[in-house]
């Protein structure tokens, strides 16, 4: 390793745009310097337009930060710059580890090592400086290896997404409707360590197995939706919308819940606290038998079945054995997510099934394994749920999909700069659901489901995702 030569210090380095100094940045740069003796950290040469503060200005701003011992503006790129100083240790965002980091053949040539700082909340100084009250993310990665090894070009997904329309689809789970308040922070409580806020703003929005309906319409499928409702105002507002998304809704009401509500109320962009209003008990053996006959006198017309189970009671064991046994003998693409955020989930229930997408959390209670790899986690779940595949969803680290050959690979996040990740999983469901009933190779599907994603988290709140967004978003 090398050292400097004056200090015979260990010599650690960053480099960045640095447009805005952000917390982000902050964290990154502390860890850094916590790494080794002497922190170096070059400013890239580059700003978009005179808007953006230049590169000496960013550099002033960095030597302000007495943990930062050297700063230099990269003039002449980095390779030219790190092959001269030769540092021991080059650290990163967390973002750039699922990425190709060219970094790791330079430091091949002098023994250094590269590090990826933990744990740290992304952010971007372009998209600050652009709009700091956006609700729309648009901080975009393209896994560029993972395009080339599957094909994944624009021109080979823009006909798959197409060809969504010819798809009928049927959903059936929890309806959820999730309302955003928006507050003003007026300080803590003088009598007690208590947040105080005020409303000011309330969005509702479908959620739960709903909003995956209105996906699928959305996205160019017919779509069929099946489950229950109380007998309350917002079963009236819940059936309306599903309406105005174009979902035929086939709706039972059961007096002994009401219609699920979960508020979120939040503060600028972070959610302070979530209130849910539910019951979880399961539906009657007469709403269950409704359920079914619906579905099965509509079978021969159903190319896709998917199951969005949020664990509230909709989807009783004999209700969901029953259709897939139904879906199995009519060859159905079946497709099931079952999760365990505030409540119990278990995946592995529907056995049997195409596609399960659970996030790591609930692949591991499912299969109660807390210690075991990812990838003995992958291939335990396939054969578990005797499914084709399995897409096990990690939040900002992206996904890992394993078909049922077990093939395995890494799926990257798309969007580095969510809004809100809440319906991520979701809208992966329909992308790779809606593929994979086309018969599209899984790695393909799983992208179009990642593009799906990256676009719901970048937007504040559930709303459907169509066809041309994605497409555009190909582009």
């Amino acid at each position: 390793m090398s050292t400097d030569p004056k200090l015979s210090r260990t010599i650690i380095f960053v480099s960045g745009n640095f447009f805005v100094l952000h917390p982000g940045h902050l964290r990154l740069l502390k860890f850094a310097s916590e790494c080794g003796d002497y922190l170096y950290v070059g400013v890239n040469d580059t700003r978009p337009s005179s808007d953006y503060p230049s590169a000496q200005e960013r550099a002033e701003t960095l030597r302000e930060l007495n943990f930062i011992h050297d700063v230099t503006i990269l003039h002449d790129g980095l390779e030219n710059f790190l092959h001269e100083l030769k540092p021991d240790v080059i650290v990163k965002g967390k973002e750039y580890e699922a990425t190709r980091n060219p970094e790791e053949a330079w430091l091949k040539n002098w023994g250094g090592k590269l590090l990826f700082a933990a744990g740290d909340a992304i952010y971007s100084g372009t998209s600050l400086l652009r709009d700091s009250h956006s609700e729309q993310g648009n901080i975009w990665r393209k896994p560029k290896e993972y395009i080339e090894r599957h094909s994944c070009y624009r021109e080979n997904l823009m006909p798959i997404i197409d060809n969504f329309r010819k798809i009928n689809v049927a959903v059936v789970g929890d309806l959820i409707l999730d309302e955003y308040i928006q507050c003003e922070a007026l300080g803590m409580s003088r009598e007690d360590p208590t947040l105080v806020v005020s409303p000011q703003e309330t969005k509702r929005f479908l959620g739960g197995a709903a909003i995956v309906a209105a996906h699928c319409k959305s996205m160019g499928a017919s779509a069929q939706f099946h489950s229950v409702l109380g007998n309350d105002d917002l079963s009236i507002w819940a059936e309306e919308k599903l309406a105005q998304y174009g979902v035929k809704s086939k709706i039972k009401i059961d007096e002994s819940r009401p219609t699920t509500l979960k508020q979120r109320y939040r503060v600028g962009q972070k959610t302070m606290i979530r209130v849910s209003h539910l019951r979880q008990h399961e539906i009657s053996s007469d709403i269950q038998n409704q359920i079914y006959s619906d579905i099965e006198s509509d079978i021969n017309n159903i190319d896709c079945l998917i199951f969005s189970d949020f664990n509230y009671g909709v989807l009783p064991e004999k209700l969901v054995k029953r259709l897939i046994k139904l879906g199995r003998k009519h060859k159905v693409f079946l497709a099931a997510d079952s999760q365990a955020s505030s409540q119990i989930g278990d995946i592995t229930r529907f056995s049997g099934v195409d596609l399960v997408t659970p996030t790591e959390y609930e692949a591991r209670i499912s299969l109660r394994e807390p210690v075991s790899g990812l990838n003995i986690i992958a291939q335990d779940l396939i054969n578990k749920c005797m499914a084709n595949l399995a897409i096990i969803t990690l939040g900002e680290a992206g996904s890992l999909v394993v078909d049922r050959s077990l093939e395995i690979d890494r799926l990257p996040s798309l969007n580095v700069s969510p809004v809100d990740i809440s319906g991520a999983g979701d809208s992966m469901l329909v992308g790779v659901a809606l593929a994979k009933t086309l018969k599209i190779d899984s790695f393909k599907a799983a992208y179009i489901g990642a593009i799906a994603s990256a676009i719901q988290v970048g937007r504040l709140g559930n709303t459907p995702i169509s066809a041309l967004e994605m497409q555009r978003a190909l582009a």
